[in-house]
């Protein structure tokens, strides 16, 4: 029986290889974590196994957050190498969106598990993920414009990422304001988690038109990049949860301010222009399934890009149960459970290659450094 990792030169290469991709295991592990609290069958069963799931998530986090910062330690050149390679920059996004699923993990679980101190590390952690998903916003797309070369041909779904996270944590400011007392901080809760809405959803929405565009003109990605193709489903399923979660809270707290018209507004409004952006976000669905249906006539190699089925998955998953909820619609909740289920298979499909990738020691494989000894 060979030895763990023997795919790997050195121990060390762990460590040496260590990519913020795999931030997206943390992503799509939490985003379950949090669906499982919400299936009705076998409710309590389910609320545990997602509590488990989340606890493990955050062993996940903080240990790629260990390896990560051990790289930056102890190859600091070669880990400042990410910002000028053009896809595996784009990954430190993955960061702060999976960082999110930790905060509403600790809203889901945490209060029942460990008390009513841990809305306090929710809200403390929230404001480091809106540094960390703003800064990301603002730095690898200049890095993009400045230092990177990009071709339309070889564009992906990848460039959607640093910009999504701020929608994400906009999300999670949605959730956290039940816990916070009314008044100016939970106004400014309320307006900011509007803004990073904003900061996330219309600059994806750009990259989106440039996306049909390349599609159109250069055809599918290849194969082992199909999987990106869901990515596209994140920032309009996110956006559309955001301005479900977030009008739902709008009405209390904008009343402290004497503005409950217009929170009472953008509880309205967030619920139209959350069918509408699920309505996009099924069409993207249709394309993804059938590129990966292409795809999958020829055998479909995996790597760390296949969380991609999950995270996106998952957000449209919450952003429909949450629209069935507030609108009483039990046929669009039934849709939510289906596709609850479908993200459970997909989820397990996804663990079951990442482990053996992970014992074999081939997923630990950084690009930007390859690049980076090929110039020397």
């Amino acid at each position: 029986m060979k030895n763990p990792f023997y795919q790997l030169e050195q121990i060390q290469d762990i460590v040496r290889q260590f990519t913020p991709n795999w931030f997206t295991v943390s992503m799509g592990t939490g985003v379950v974590a949090l669906i499982l609290a919400e299936l009705p069958f076998a409710h309590s069963l389910m609320a545990q196994l997602g509590a488990s799931l989340w606890q493990l998530n955050i062993v996940l986090f903080m240990t790629f957050c260990i390896l990560y910062g051990l790289r930056w330690l102890i190859y600091p050149t070669e880990a400042k190498q990410i910002f000028s390679h053009a896809s595996m920059s784009l990954f430190l996004g993955a960061i702060p969106m999976a960082l999110a699923t930790i905060i509403n993990g600790l809203l889901k679980f945490g209060i029942s598990l460990y008390g009513d101190g841990v809305i306090q590390l929710a809200q403390m952690l929230w404001y480091v993920d809106i540094l960390l998903a703003v800064a990301i916003a603002w730095l690898v797309p200049f890095c993009m414009f400045s230092r990177q070369e990009h071709q339309l041909h070889s564009m992906t779904a990848v460039w959607l990422l640093p910009i999504v996270a701020c929608e994400v944590a906009a999300t999670s400011g949605g959730l956290l304001l039940p816990h916070i007392a009314e008044g100016q901080q939970a106004v400014g809760i309320l307006v900011g988690s509007y803004v990073l809405w904003g900061i996330s959803v219309l600059p994806a929405f750009a990259i989106l038109t440039i996306l049909m565009l390349r599609l159109a003109l250069h055809q599918l990605p290849s194969k082992e990049l199909a999987i990106t193709s869901w990515l596209a489903l994140g920032p309009i399923a996110t956006g559309a949860l955001a301005l479900l979660v977030l009008g739902a809270q709008a009405p209390q707290v904008l009343a402290t301010v004497e503005m409950q018209s217009l929170g009472v507004f953008c509880q309205q409004a967030g619920i139209v222009a959350s069918m509408l952006l699920l309505g996009f976000a099924v069409w993207w669905l249709g394309i993804a399934v059938l590129t990966t249906l292409k795809h999958a006539k020829t055998d479909l190699p995996f790597n760390l890009g296949w969380w991609g089925l999950t995270f996106p998955l998952g957000v449209l998953t919450l952003a429909v149960l949450n629209l069935g909820q507030q609108i009483q619609v039990s046929f669009i909740q039934s849709i939510a459970y289906a596709l609850a289920i479908i993200l459970v298979m997909l989820w397990l499909l996804v663990v079951s290659k990442t482990v053996q990738g992970f014992y074999r020691g081939n997923l630990f494989f950084s690009p930007c450094l390859k690049c980076y000894l090929e110039q020397r």
